[in-house]
């Protein structure tokens, strides 16, 4: 199954121009509030390590990274839970805040405040947790007999309706694995790893600062979340740029890379993600693993048949064949090693698995 982000946040603050940045789409866009439409595509993750290799390769396909975006309409106060049902089986969230400026956008709350409202948002997160936790617990309590796992459920329920009660999220509930264990089923919002978009204008850009950023900031660090600032409206100008102009687009802006680029990037960081790469004549591909995983489970995102027949990995870092210039090269400088099953996969390792069936 694909690794899902859903994007959030108020009307009217770039989430549907940003789910089209990411993921090269054509969702329709308003300067209007009150869209109930919920769009879903799948976002490659820009790699410029996939680029190098194809130059090497000439292969016939390249297959980046990729996860699977949700864009869900805007939240208002009290419309939450029905939003959010949309998301409640992603892997993260990202928050998009509004802090850049446009007359002719109106704020939904009638003012810029960005801190005020990734408190709003959160507020209808905490809610939406509540009102799914006092659902199951009237249906346990309807039940005839509530005891071993049932029981085990209504108890760490109970805690988490004591949590969100007095404003704290889920993850601050105090519960035990065993605990965790028996909620595995819920979907909970305020479990999931969050980035914060903030999404300014290009005077806010070229400033290198926006109404409320200290507040953002502040918010953003008491919670442990990562803030990205986008200017949102650049970045789909760059993206309709022919590549040769948008790199000198980049360059006179001062802009290192499309911030749409980071923010891909930033996402598979936040839910623990890393690429190994294959290439070869077919095909030169980016395969999505998480942190710590072995070499032999690795294989097996490619195949079960090459995990249950594993015999070594070949290994070469991404840098280490860049710098030797190709793969015979990297040999010959004795970079290319074998690895065995418990071989922890790195970012950026370009592995030719050995295996027997």
């Amino acid at each position: 199954m694909a690794l899902r982000c859903g994007i959030i946040g108020l009307p009217l603050v770039g989430k549907t121009t940003l789910f089209n940045l990411l993921t090269q789409g054509e969702a329709e866009t308003s300067t209007f509030a009150g869209r109930t439409k919920t769009n879903v595509r799948t976002a490659p993750i820009p790699d410029p390590r996939l680029d190098f290799l194809a130059a090497l390769y000439h292969p016939r396909k390249i297959t980046p990274a990729s996860l699977e975006v949700i864009d869900v309409p805007g939240l208002t106060r009290g419309s939450g839970a029905a939003f959010l049902a949309a998301v409640r089986e992603v892997d993260a969230l990202i928050h998009v805040v509004r802090a850049f400026r446009r007359d002719d956008v109106l704020h939904v709350e009638g003012s810029l405040n960005p801190a005020r409202d990734l408190e709003m948002i959160n507020a209808e997160l905490l809610l939406a947790d509540l009102q799914l936790v006092e659902t199951r617990l009237e249906r346990i309590a309807a039940s005839k007999k509530v005891k071993g796992e049932l029981l085990a459920e209504q108890n760490a329920l109970r805690k988490c309706q004591e949590a969100l009660e007095t404003e704290k999220p889920l993850l601050e509930a105090g519960l035990t694995p065993d605990e965790w264990q028996a909620l595995r089923h819920m979907g909970f919002l305020t479990t999931k790893p969050m980035l914060i978009v903030a999404n300014i204008d290009e005077e806010q850009l070229k400033a290198g600062d926006y109404q409320g950023r200290k507040e953002v900031e502040e918010y953003a660090s008491v919670r442990g979340i990562p803030v990205l600032t986008l200017c949102a409206a650049l970045e789909g100008e760059i993206a309709r740029l022919e590549p040769a102009d948008r790199q000198e687009f980049l360059r006179e802006m001062g802009i290192a890379e499309p911030g749409i680029e980071r923010l891909a990037r930033a996402i598979y960081r936040r839910l623990g993600l890393i690429s190994f790469l294959t290439a070869g004549e077919d095909e030169v591909r980016a395969w999505t693993i998480r942190e710590g995983t072995n070499a032999r489970a690795a294989a097996g995102k490619i195949h079960s048949d090459i995990e249950r027949g594993f015999i070594r990995a070949e290994v070469v870092g991404f840098d280490d064949l860049k710098d030797a210039g190709d793969m015979n090269k990297a040999r010959e400088k004795g970079l290319v090693r074998l690895e065995g099953k418990d071989y922890i996969v790195q970012d950026g390792d370009i592995i030719n698995f050995r295996f027997n069936v």
